[in-house]
């Protein structure tokens, strides 16, 4: 069971540990500077960039961010291997390019440090779409993103990628504060995540052995849509509440559609991990 972090044993040190923020990007120069500015408490920022075109990387490194540049794009656990290459914390969080840690969550990151425990730390999301915070909504995440550096082995998987731990599965954690998550700033926008995210999930669920189909898709599509709009009240949250669950929903519909038509391609993308 998920635990809510305590605060209580927040005790300043001058000899803590130190904090690295691991931030994946590609093209990324309309948000990097306000996620590496909601980060810049911690000893270490390192962007791994995979072969941006725009300015993503001239930008993180201006703001004071290690920057490495890796285009052979192989997956997110590749790439999140990777920050773990180049991590110097004893500490490290995962910030997506797309997410802003809010004040709350610096003091409860530091709690964690002053503890000095190996344990899992989740994260909650608000989203913001189309340009408004759904607060309304029931918040999405749960996500493992700090742990102690050297007890994770590796990341493994292309997409919703996880951590593989030492020694077996440390105690989890919640923060309390939420991230700030801009998933879907642009129809456009969403529609280009649509596409990368379909193909993705559909190749690991195509390594499972699993099928698809256009029926699959409708009732999995169906199912997510229903949980998201009513049961999480985002219809609390207007037209833009409508289109981020409706996004999420052709996102699943496409998945299952795709293991069922692209599958050659998805064994090429699957080949390449």
């Amino acid at each position: 069971m998920t635990e809510q972090l305590d605060l209580s044993h927040n005790q300043p040190s001058h000899n803590r540990p130190r904090l690295t923020v691991g931030i994946l990007t590609l093209n990324e120069e309309k948000r990097i500077a306000s996620c590496i500015d909601s980060a810049k408490f911690a000893d270490q920022i390192l962007v791994i960039d995979s072969g941006s075109k725009d300015k993503t990387r001239d930008i993180a490194a201006a703001l004071g961010a290690e920057v490495h540049d890796y285009p052979d794009w192989q997956g997110f656990a590749v790439q999140r291997n990777r920050v773990l290459q180049h991590a110097k914390g004893e500490y490290i969080f995962f910030l997506d390019a797309d997410e802003e840690m809010p004040p709350e969550m610096q003091a409860e990151i530091e709690a964690v440090i002053a503890s000095g425990k190996d344990e899992i730390w989740e994260v909650q999301w608000n989203q913001v779409a189309f340009g408004k915070p759904l607060t309304l909504m029931k918040s999405t995440g749960g996500i493992p993103r700090m742990f102690k550096t050297q007890s994770i082995r590796e990341f493994s998987g292309v997409v919703h990628e996880k951590a593989e731990m030492h020694g077996g599965q440390q105690p989890v954690k919640r923060f309390k504060s939420r991230l700030f998550h801009y998933s879907r700033e642009s129809i456009y926008g969403s529609l280009n995540k649509l596409a990368q995210y379909v193909q993705l999930g559909a190749a690991k669920r195509a390594q499972a052995g699993k099928t698809g189909g256009v029926l699959r898709g409708l009732a999995s599509g169906f199912a997510i849509f229903l949980r998201l709009y009513v049961f999480r009240r985002g219809f609390l949250c207007g037209a833009e509440g409508f289109l981020f669950c409706f996004f999420i929903a052709l996102e699943c519909f496409f998945r299952y559609a795709a293991l069922k038509y692209d599958v050659n391609d998805l064994k090429n993308l699957a080949s390449r991990k």
